[in-house]
């Protein structure tokens, strides 16, 4: 069984190929020619954090391919009454065709994965954000940026930053991350990055200073501060994030062709100005309505190698 918990579990040619199918249904669903590649299929959306794009990319996707999506939120299941994960995943997967979850633990992800029947995508963990990566990565594509690009992300050491270090060590450009001290990566997922750069020569630069990620860099990337579940640290973080606002001064170091994405939403005043988001707007809302194309390519591609994988 194939699951889409982390680009890690992927080789290059299998992200580029669930990357091409997206492009390749994008075209379909601009030209009302979409095929229903997934007819009378399933999807159960569990939801342990709340969402807008998720929510809808998901329902809506599962939905134009020809299939039907079940939200589920903690109060609606067993499991957030003490249900064990492995007992849950064993039920709901006898029943439809793939699941979603987004939560916190990747842990309860992967349990739940381990004991599904079913290709099981990962909407967002505390530890990756994969399908959002996915996303970039396509309208990186359509902007004309997928070609030996230098991408610096400036902000928290978070999902976005281990989902960016994982994506670049796979495809092998050049990534820059710049954190405030004591944000930083998690070591391990650093770790495995750069084992994988050896392979697929990524160059993967780990910094405390925003203006040496940016100098030169042909995307600049940030997200939020304040992560859901961390709003009690809003005001500490606000301070140790001072000088890191992807503003006018600090993007016009990049090239001058440079394009910014946010995965949405955005704080203005706070990791991005007003004057940069409205400047980078067009690239933004593609960004966010890629997350249901690129979201169809990959459940497509899992629901499509499913039966080789069972062989394998």
């Amino acid at each position: 069984m194939k699951h889409f918990l982390t680009l890690a579990d992927f080789t290059k040619d299998q992200i580029l190929e669930m990357i091409d199918l997206a492009i390749k249904i994008k075209e379909q669903t601009k030209s009302s020619d979409l095929v229903p590649y997934m007819q009378n299929k399933t999807l159960g959306m569990i939801f342990e954090k709340s969402s807008t794009r998720t929510r809808v990319s998901f329902e809506v996707g599962i939905y134009q391919l020809g299939g039907v999506g079940l939200f589920l939120s903690s109060n609606d299941l067993q499991i957030g009454r003490g249900e064990p994960i492995k007992d849950t995943a064993r039920v709901i997967s006898s029943m439809v065709d793939m699941v979603m979850i987004r939560t916190y633990e990747q842990e309860k992800l992967e349990e739940f994965a381990t004991f599904s029947k079913v290709p099981v995508v990962n909407g967002l963990t505390d530890s990756y954000h994969p399908v959002q990566l996915m996303t970039d990565y396509l309208t990186m594509i359509e902007f004309g940026k997928d070609k030996d690009p230098v991408v610096a992300y400036v902000g928290d050491g978070n999902n976005m930053a281990h989902s960016w270090l994982m994506l670049a060590s796979k495809l092998g450009f050049e990534l820059r991350v710049a954190t405030p001290k004591g944000y930083e990566c998690d070591s391990k997922i650093v770790s495995q990055a750069l084992e994988f750069a050896k392979s697929s020569g990524s160059k993967i630069t780990l910094c405390n200073d925003p203006k040496e990620a940016v100098t030169g860099a042909d995307v600049v990337t940030t997200d939020t501060w304040v992560s859901m579940g961390q709003e009690d640290e809003k005001e500490k973080r606000v301070k140790d994030f001072e000088g890191y606002i992807v503003d006018k001064s600090l993007i016009s170091l990049a090239k001058d062709n440079v394009i910014f994405l946010h995965c949405l939403p955005a704080y203005r005043g706070y990791e991005v100005s007003e004057e940069v988001f409205d400047e980078y707007a067009d690239v933004i809302f593609t960004e966010a309505e890629n997350r249901l194309h690129a979201q169809k390519g990959i459940m497509v591609w899992l629901d499509n190698k499913r039966g080789e994988f069972e062989q394998n």
